[in-house]
């Protein structure tokens, strides 16, 4: 099997750059104090039974994966092997205020953290970003941080789409550090956390930690905020939506620990079989979104991928990307809020897949009654990661619906997950099984249509089509897997492509709109190793279409939608 390796354009941005993604990482929790400790790290692998004797000995480029070229190690991980992190840093005494917090954005299976020799943490979990309270285990002048790490790509845990023989939709496995790793200094008694409410009028603001009594700045004025609690209404209200997303900044002062955070009015209902933003039908045409780079693989080379990849799907008339059974970093999250992108994010699946049961036997007829064996740890880790992922992005405006599993893999209990997530954020639309093995409790009713016309009618529940199209067109010199495609339906050329997706568009999905569709996730936003059914190849070289047609396509669906509401009013 030939597969080429294919640069991107952000690559360039990292010609002399010693601190790669040095972007602040939380950025709706922003204080002035941050060290960013991306760059070149020292790097060994070494057999687990015997760590004395590394296998390979060298340098990464933190925060981009061993598996991936940009990294400078372009290696897998092996069954049994462990990954050995070294960084050396100093910290400069103004930096320090009274304690010091060690931030990992994520690092994929298992994690260790050692500073300065003595061990400070243990992490279990590839998705979620980590921290600990690093301040007792420095010591003046260099200190060394430590992070050895394994991943044996244990499907007890959350793994996604990553597998040990890459192929189809299946792609290639990635292991250690994949996020920012970061220092931040704070006072005794820190403001921990925000979690923002918003309605059409006002926030409701809960603040963790700090002094009891407290400032909140927003706009020119300023607010006494006695314990943690604290409503603030917005004169003159400018809700946010894809044509507008307005953002909001305030900031939050508490003794000597100051926080610049943002937030927007907006809010997601169900009613009358249809979703709401903001009290207003709304028709979200989307793209599946696998987060997939051919640079860094689980990253982009910079963050500009991420922004880019926003605007110009937003230029082809998209409003909605369906984060495909990955998280990412909180500044791919922040670009959404600020360019007015909504986002369906899935939780990261685990279990074992089956071809026939998950996918051959549904996708002809089997479509209920079916659900998967979980043992009480695979039960434990896939809720505490769909936990976190809901704590993570609770203040995010852009984040309107969650997908629980998808397409049964790893389906357990899929109600009980309903009631236990749902009730962890009632704020939001909850899909428990996007494409078949239907249970009784979700907020919407969830198809995937691939090998058939897209015939839909209304339902008891808002009707959405979470999936469908994955038309393939490979564009020559941007092809990863010289001799194998993965694709639902191929073209040879460009303009039988973009005609396909134009007729797909507008002879089936105003249809379906017509019968009470709400929602539709194209598949998908770009290529993926061998997959070739993106708008953009793997590379983001090419955009394979026309913006202005797809736009104009885009607003004829957007039309049908509004006509349908306005005959029904």
């Amino acid at each position: 099997m030939k597969t080429v390796s294919l640069k991107t354009e952000y690559e360039s941005l990292l010609c002399g750059c010693e601190t790669p993604f040095s972007d602040y990482p939380r950025p709706q929790l922003r204080r002035d104090s941050y060290l960013c400790l991306n760059g070149l790290w020292d790097f060994s692998v070494e057999n687990r039974n015997n760590k004395g004797v590394p296998v390979y000995n060298g340098k990464i480029l933190v925060p981009f994966v061993p598996e991936s070229r940009i990294s400078g190690v372009m290696r897998a991980l092996n069954e049994g092997e462990v990954m050995r992190y070294k960084r050396i840093f100093t910290l400069d005494p103004e930096f320090i205020k009274e304690r010091v917090i060690l931030h990992i954005g994520a690092c994929d299976q298992i994690a260790e953290v050692y500073i300065n020799g003595i061990a400070v943490g243990v992490n279990i979990g590839g998705y979620n970003s980590f921290s600990y309270d690093i301040t007792d285990k420095l010591c003046s002048g260099e200190n060394e941080l430590m992070i050895i790490a394994w991943d044996d790509l244990d499907k007890e845990l959350p793994y996604g789409k990553q597998t040990l023989k890459r192929g189809g939709m299946w792609y290639t496995k990635i292991s250690g550090i994949w996020q920012t790793v970061w220092l931040e200094s704070v006072c005794d008694n820190y403001i921990e956390k925000i979690c923002i409410t918003p309605d059409l009028k006002g926030v409701d603001i809960e603040i963790f930690g700090g002094e009891d009594e407290k400032t909140l700045i927003f706009e020119g004025r300023e607010y006494r905020v006695n314990g943690g609690k604290f409503r603030l209404d917005v004169e003159n209200p400018i809700n946010w939506t894809p044509d507008t997303p307005h953002l909001y900044n305030f900031t939050v002062i508490s003794g000597n620990d100051r926080v610049d955070s943002y937030f927007a009015l907006r809010t997601v209902e169900i009613k009358d079989n249809t979703i709401l933003l903001n009290g207003e039908p709304i028709f979200m045409h989307g793209l599946l979104d696998q987060g997939y780079f051919s640079d860094g693989i689980f990253l982009p080379a910079t963050s500009k991928g991420y922004e880019d990849d926003i605007l110009r799907m937003k230029k082809c008339g998209f409003n909605t990307l369906r984060k495909h059974i990955k998280a990412e970093p909180d500044i791919f999250y922040y670009y959404c809020d600020k360019y007015g992108m909504l986002v369906w994010q899935d939780f990261i699946n685990s279990g074992k897949y089956s071809f026939l049961l998950d996918t051959a036997l549904p996708t002809l007829f089997l479509k209920k009654g079916v659900t998967h064996k979980a043992s009480p740890f695979r039960r434990r880790g896939f809720l505490s990661a769909a936990y976190k992922i809901i704590d993570s992005l609770y203040n995010h405006p852009s984040v309107i619906y969650y997908t629980v599993f998808n397409e049964g893999w790893g389906q357990f209990d899929a109600d009980n997950c309903y009631e236990t997530l749902k009730s962890k954020d009632p704020t939001r639309i909850f899909d428990t099984a996007s494409g078949w093995f239907k249970p009784k409790k979700s907020d919407v009713e969830s198809e995937h249509i691939y090998f058939k016309p897209i015939r839909l009618s209304g339902r008891k529940k808002p009707l959405v089509l979470s999936e469908y199209g994955g038309y393939s067109y490979r564009v020559e010199g941007h092809i990863f897997n010289l001799d194998k495609n993965y694709g639902y339906k191929s073209f040879k050329t460009q303009a039988e492509f973009e005609n396909a997706l134009i007729s797909l568009f507008e002879n089936e999905l105003v249809g379906a709109i017509e019968n009470g569709l709400c929602g539709a996730i194209y598949t998908q936003l770009s290529d993926v190793e061998d997959e070739t059914n993106g708008l953009l190849t793997y590379d983001r070289a090419v955009l394979k279409v026309d913006p202005d047609r797809l736009k104009k396509s885009a607003d004829m669906l957007y039309s049908a939608f509004r006509k349908k509401f306005s005959q029904k009013d």
